[in-house]
């Protein structure tokens, strides 16, 4: 088992990127956080003595240089993730290259180990639970740009002699996430008092508390297995209404949810879950924050 003490998180001001460094910082590991230059975010990063930050946009990763060596990269940089831009052919194919450059600059800072973010979208629409071994037919630039970065940067880290890890993330939530995720706007909604609006409710959905997901990106640099794909989510699905629930009753039971009002949308995709065994077969992770419990927390990080 490799033992990670230094790791390069790209992405850091993201969600599951700030929720990474915590997750290590508390194991006493030290982080250089690599951050976009116009980051509007960066508050989200930790303030601690092991976390070094420095300014780097994508197209600049190929020339980020380091004083120090490290153990590990965890790449979750992307242009383009809204889903305006998902179907933006040039955008997304210009992450391709950058994954490539993120493979590189781990090389040159010392890392033994390169942990990519995929994602479900690489699967498009599927019935049943996601694995490695599932079917890929995406159905966005965003999905296809995710596969071939997958794909050709596991090439690219083998001719360098560095593992290559690619996790496909499914529906990861917490404190941080993006306001326009249903979850956040849903709590943000009932907060004020609102009565929101919701179709039937009737997708089948797998989430995944933010601190769970950072304790399995941090088991698979230290366990994952060189070239393989992983697929990362909670494993246990439930209908969405039943998520909106647990949210509507920890914040107010009284109000009352719209369910019904709203249309699915064109192409609706119903079944969303994750597949973990192969994660858990190889690193031992199983999910230990319940939906409830983490709706908790992430509604006392809404309210400040």
């Amino acid at each position: 088992m490799r033992k990670i003490k230094k790791v390069i998180v790209t992405g850091a001001t993201s969600m599951i990127g700030s929720a990474l460094i915590e997750y290590l910082v508390d194991r006493n590991i030290k982080v250089l956080a690599v951050c976009r230059k116009e980051t509007s975010k960066i508050e989200n990063l930790i303030l601690h003595p092991n976390v070094k930050v420095q300014f780097a946009d994508l197209n600049e990763l190929d020339q980020l240089e380091s004083t120090e060596q490290y153990d590990a990269c965890y790449h979750f940089a992307w242009q383009g993730t809204n889903a305006e831009y998902r179907e933006d052919v040039y955008l997304q194919n210009s992450n391709i290259k950058y994954t490539l450059d993120a493979v590189k600059m781990a090389k040159r800072l010392g890392c033994k180990v390169f942990i990519g973010a995929g994602s479900q979208s690489e699967y498009g629409r599927v019935e049943g639970k996601l694995s490695p071994e599932t079917k890929i037919a995406p159905e966005n630039a965003y999905g296809i740009s995710k596969y071939c970065a997958g794909k050709i940067s596991a090439v690219y880290a083998k001719q360098l002699n560095i593992k290559h890890i690619w996790v496909r993330i499914v529906s990861v939530y917490g404190p941080r996430c993006g306001e326009s995720s249903m979850i956040i706007s849903t709590i943000q909604k009932l907060l004020k008092g609102e009565e929101p609006e919701f179709t039937k409710g009737e997708q089948v959905w797998d989430y995944l508390y933010c601190e769970d997901a950072a304790r399995a990106l941090y088991l698979l640099a230290n366990k994952g297995k060189d070239q393989e794909v992983y697929c990362m989510g909670s494993g246990n699905p439930e209908p969405l209404i039943t998520y909106l629930y647990k949210i509507r009753d920890a914040i107010n039971p009284n109000i009352s949810l719209r369910i019904g009002k709203k249309p699915y949308i064109d192409n609706q995709i119903m079944y969303l879950c994750a597949d973990i065994s192969k994660l858990t077969q190889d690193t031992g992770f199983i999910p230990k924050i319940s939906f409830e419990e983490g709706i908790k927390k992430t509604i006392n990080y809404c309210k400040k």
